[in-house]
């Protein structure tokens, strides 16, 4: 005997619900392929240790660059600053200096353990309360006094330990 489930399945692939077309539609796989980069060309990087890439920032060029990278075979005097700025740019991503400014990634980095401990301590206190039995009684100050006065009656360790320290004459610690 079927379940209802399994009739809904069976007519929702009937339906064409349930085909791989619509699963990968559904997924955003709707015909378009990711591409994987061919690894054996150079590719684009900053790096401070070797700040000259082998290949340049902008591989392809538009109408303006073209226009731009044809006047650059001229006479670098003709050329203003902001078209030398927009040389270089489409060589380099960034300049040396921008290389070296320290990022702030040290804020998120400090953020991130703080908030570790910030969950840590939670969890260690969630523990505490809800989990963890309650503490003994024998840990309360009155058991602790109990167990030294007990301790000083026996006269325990008498020579160099714990009753030594003790003047049974006056009842009170030796100083």
């Amino acid at each position: 005997m079927l379940s209802l489930p399994a009739l809904r399945v069976g007519t929702l692939a009937r339906r064409g619900v349930l085909g791989a077309a619509s699963i990968r539609a559904a997924h955003g796989h709707s015909g378009h392929v990711a591409t994987q980069e061919d690894m054996s060309v150079p590719q684009y990087y900053d790096k401070r240790s070797s700040p000259l890439p082998d290949v340049p920032y902008h591989k392809e060029l538009g109408a303006e660059q073209k226009a731009l990278k044809e006047k650059e075979k001229g006479s670098w005097k003709q050329l203003s600053n902001e078209e030398k700025v927009a040389l270089y740019r489409l060589k380099f991503n960034q300049t040396f200096a921008e290389m070296n400014r320290p990022s702030s990634e040290w804020k998120t980095v400090l953020g991130g353990i703080f908030v570790f401990f910030g969950f840590t301590g939670l969890y260690v206190w969630w523990q505490r309360v809800y989990v963890l039995p309650p503490k003994p009684h024998t840990l309360t100050d009155e058991w602790k006094a109990q167990q030294v006065k007990r301790m000083l009656d026996m006269r325990t360790n008498p020579i160099q330990g714990f009753s030594a320290k003790w003047d049974y004459d006056k009842s009170e610690w030796k100083k």
